[in-house]
């Protein structure tokens, strides 16, 4: 008896996935996806900040013990195109040598001014096409007003916050980056895939203002690198889960700590800190890059 036409069907199946095991396994084991990077990212200078006390910054400890704040922003380069990470103290500091008093005592100050640094790598403000800001305090968003063509990324409930009728609520200062409103603005909801290839992704991380937001970058030598904003201020207060009393909301910081510790693993990511001066420390600053 003749088999019939779907049994004959299912033999040419089961002859035809047979030829393909036998090809995968000639091939041995698929290599796995190599992850997008992007091709470089250079840690700029934005000033710097003298704290006479510290104790505000983390609850409980250290009172009465004088600190210093590292400020940098960070200029990624992907393809042909350009992302700043926050901008920093506003270059004019740079005409007041004995520094700015801020809140809590904070003497703020610059030695080099952000331009002349993007000058010396040859890169127009102008170039620059995306800039995002891990929040909109002034030693973060000082110099917004430098890229005036570039599409800023933020949270709505930053936008909201800052734009809003109470952002000296917050600890904003309007002037500080009233230009915005002309920028164009994407307001997020979340995690952003900036370029759209996993090389760079905007991280919510609210709790130190309403919209707080971190960023994971890929490089391809050096691997992931979480740049945290102020999730926390220095490693000891990431490490014991202290927040400031002043932030947005205290638990909400906290939980964002948590989650920055789990990417981190799971990315087997450095968490770069970005006021812990001691760390700054130790990374390679511009005309230098990492990659």
């Amino acid at each position: 008896m003749k088999p019939s036409l779907s049994l004959r069907r299912r033999a040419r199946m089961l002859l035809s996935l047979s030829f393909v095991a036998v090809a995968v396994a000639a091939c041995g084991p698929l290599a796995p996806q190599r992850q997008a990077t992007v091709d470089r990212m250079y840690v700029l200078y934005c000033g710097e900040a003298h704290i006479p006390d510290i104790s505000p910054w983390s609850p409980g400890v250290d009172v009465g013990k004088p600190f210093d704040f590292s400020d940098n922003c960070y200029l990624i380069r992907h393809g042909d195109d350009w992302m700043i990470w926050d901008t920093g103290f506003a270059d004019a500091l740079v005409d007041a040598p004995d520094g700015v008093a801020g809140a809590r005592g904070m003497r703020a100050r610059r030695t080099r001014t952000l331009a002349s640094q993007l000058a010396e790598i040859d890169v127009s403000p102008t170039q620059v096409r995306y800039m995002v800001f891990s929040h909109t305090h002034g030693d973060h968003v000082g110099n917004s007003r430098l890229f005036p063509t570039a599409t800023v990324y933020m949270q709505e409930p930053e936008y909201d916050a800052a734009f809003g009728p109470e952002p000296e609520r917050y600890g904003f200062v309007p002037s500080t980056y009233e230009t915005l409103r002309a920028n164009p603005i994407v307001k997020l909801h979340g995690d952003f895939d900036v370029f759209g290839d996993g090389s760079v992704r905007i991280l919510s991380t609210p709790g130190h203002t309403p919209g707080h937001q971190s960023l994971l970058v890929r490089l391809p030598k050096s691997g992931a690198v979480v740049l945290s904003g102020d999730a926390a201020h220095f490693t000891e207060n990431f490490v014991a889960r202290r927040a400031p009393g002043f932030n947005f909301d205290v638990d909400q910081t906290r939980r964002s700590m948590d989650r920055l510790a789990t990417i981190v693993e799971a990315e087997h990511a450095r968490l770069w800190i970005n006021h812990d001066r001691a760390q700054s420390l130790t990374i390679a600053h511009a005309p230098a890059f990492v990659e």
